[in-house]
């Protein structure tokens, strides 16, 4: 049975090209459109229970997107919203928000009409629907389906792993990966973190270029500890979270008596950039006395074969989100399955599991 999808969109064109996207793949069809959130609440209000997910555009007239999503959490309506966002700051800092109000995940709206028909513009909407919906995932768009099996022989996953203890003094960082339903996780745990935290961390959030800042802005102001994106050349320091800058890689550099951030433009790994993988690799070859490797939500397996190279050179301890709090349990299950995980937990307890492991000063 195909899903059914609402798409709400003030303009005519993204419309149209967004419902033929949709209707060209047998799991999907869009049985209504709104020209704004006003339109799109009153469908939502009566037939919620109709729609297996519904695509939402944020600037929009009588009643923009974040407008709606505030509207549907007062009326406790549920429903499975996407974002289909520009790339402008203005409309960063309100993705952000919509996916603090409950946005499951959000697609950027490219910039011309060219890119609007584009490949890649298709295979994220398809893609996000299908992680949205639950729908079947064909097998050419699978990320992934093996790297567990091929860690795992090299991993005795049934020897119980414990990190080394350290001195008070000692390096300790926290490396953290996530992707679909990062946003949200993210907002779950960095808050929750003393600022006094004993450990710089470095996060790897799969998003665009010119979302990560916002994100990072946001985390800052409802945080203790200080959130930034990460920048390139900057000395790490503890008490400090470090978001990867979207669209770049990020990788961690030993610079005289230092840890240096380095951002840098080079192609997609697995499609990823940043890709969590890449920042685990890094980590390799230096002399830290604890890293403490964190997997949260997210479709496909980045950070598994990152994490597994860190396991037989690194004193490594390695948190995973479990599945029921999970937006898409992909990533934590992946590297769960590879045996590299000491302690499996709920996004509640993912700081207070930081925390422990690393300390305070």
């Amino acid at each position: 049975m195909k899903k059914n999808i609402l798409i709400i969109d003030d303009s005519a064109l993204m419309r149209r090209v967004i419902s033929d996207i949709i209707n060209s793949d047998d799991r999907f069809q869009v049985v209504e459109t709104a020209t704004n959130g006003l339109e799109g609440l009153n469908l939502l209000k009566n037939r919620a229970k109709d729609f297996d997910a519904v695509l939402l555009d944020i600037n929009m007239p009588k009643m923009n997107g974040i407008e709606m999503l505030v509207e549907l959490r007062a009326l406790n309506i549920k429903a499975t919203i996407i974002i289909v966002s520009t790339i402008a700051k203005k409309d960063a800092k309100e993705t952000i928000q919509a996916l603090e109000l409950g946005a499951f995940d959000f697609v950027k709206k490219p910039d011309s009409y060219l890119d609007v028909n584009s490949n890649f513009f298709l295979n994220q909407i398809l893609e996000c629907l299908a992680t949205a919906t639950k729908a079947e995932v064909k097998p050419d768009k699978e990320i992934h389906p093996v790297i567990a099996t091929q860690v795992k022989q090299s991993v005795d996953s049934g020897t119980t792993r414990t990190a080394k203890q350290t001195s008070q003094n000692a390096m300790k960082l926290v490396a953290l990966a996530c992707s679909t339903g990062g946003p949200k996780a993210l907002h779950s745990v960095i808050p929750k973190l003393p600022k006094n935290l004993d450990a710089s961390m470095l996060i790897v959030q799969h998003m665009p270029g010119g979302f990560t800042k916002s994100l990072a802005d946001r985390l800052n102001e409802l945080s203790e500890i200080t959130v930034k994106e990460a920048e390139d050349g900057e000395v790490i320091q503890k008490g400090t979270v470090y978001i990867a800058k979207g669209g770049y890689q990020m990788r961690l550099k030993r610079q005289d008596a230092n840890y240096c951030i380095s951002i840098s433009e080079e192609p997609a790994r697995h499609g990823l950039l940043p890709c969590a993988d890449i920042m685990y690799e890094s980590l390799e070859q230096l002399n830290i006395d604890r890293i403490t490797c964190v997997v949260l939500t997210g479709m496909g397996g980045d950070g598994t074969a990152g994490i597994s190279i860190l396991h037989k050179k690194q004193n490594i301890y390695v948190i995973a989100q479990n599945e029921e709090s999970s937006v898409v349990y992909g990533m934590p299950k992946v590297v769960r399955d590879a045996g590299l995980v000491n302690e499996v937990v709920t996004l509640n307890d993912v700081s207070d599991a930081i925390t422990k492991n690393v300390g305070v000063r």
